[in-house]
């Protein structure tokens, strides 16, 4: 059932509106991405859907971090306000009973007026993955970037180090934004078994950025960009060939920091 305002079940009794947290899971490969789009299934698409179901309001749910299509959550939060009588357990268990199996809301609590998904937040966490094996499991396909041939970790990481900056990240993303400065308070790289294994955390992040990042840094563990190279892409302030852009389904969002707060609203 998709919501439109002329579908709309009739309400019985009054609540208050409230303002909601959810944080959610889920695998991005079936979904066009995060950002509700017409005949396209989408995260706040999906979310919304679910909520117009339970509530016969049309609800909109605003999201952390706005994932590509492709990108994996594991601690996405989102928020919306809406008049509900439901409980929070009764909530928690409709919603998830009504989204699909690839989707999942982790907790759910009411907040205060002036929390907002995106804005309030500190940091975001994503991690990217990438599989040095010569084959890839079916359970791990999805999830990682196969990558059989050879890579200098050592260079990777040493290249990874210098993304830690507050700086113009435009050489890294495809930009449409007018304020294309990020402050970068952690990228590194570890090898973890067959694995290796990039994590950046930043207070936002461009169109494409990391995905764009991760690229660079597999160019220069193919020994095709040296580390050093890494200050002559800032100053240039341009996307070049020597900054491609990594297939989605080997970045995740791992987690969304946020300012300590007054004990949660019950």
């Amino acid at each position: 059932m998709e919501r439109t305002a002329g579908n709309q079940p009739p309400s019985t009794a009054k609540a208050s509106l409230a303002n909601y947290r959810v944080t959610l899971c889920y695998d991005g490969t079936d979904f066009k991405g995060w950002q509700r789009q017409p005949r396209e299934r989408t995260i706040q698409g999906t979310l919304e859907n679910a909520l117009f179901r339970i509530t016969g309001q049309l609800v909109t749910v605003h999201g952390a971090g706005r994932t590509d299509a492709g990108v994996h959550a594991e601690g996405q939060v989102a928020n919306f306000r809406a008049a509900i009588r439901l409980g929070m357990d009764d909530l928690f268990r409709a919603l998830n009973a009504l989204l699909p199996d690839d989707l999942k809301v982790l907790s759910l609590r009411k907040v205060p007026a002036d929390f907002h998904s995106r804005r309030s937040a500190r940091s975001k966490t994503y991690r990217y993955r990438i599989l040095q094996a010569p084959r890839v499991s079916p359970f791990l396909v999805r999830y990682v970037l196969h990558w059989p041939h050879r890579l200098d970790v050592r260079a990777m990481r040493k290249a990874a180090a210098l993304f830690v900056r507050e700086a113009d990240f435009s050489a890294f993303s495809s930009n449409r934004e007018l304020h294309p400065v990020r402050k970068v308070v952690l990228s590194d790289v570890r090898k973890k078994g067959n694995e290796i294994v990039f994590t950046i955390r930043a207070g936002g992040f461009l169109r494409y950025m990391v995905r764009t990042i991760v690229g660079t840094l597999l160019e220069v563990g193919r020994g095709k960009v040296l580390p050093e190279t890494i200050e002559e892409l800032f100053r240039e302030k341009s996307r070049s060939l020597r900054s491609p852009t990594a297939p989605a389904r080997g970045l995740c969002l791992v987690k969304i920091d946020y300012p300590p707060r007054a004990k949660p609203m019950t």
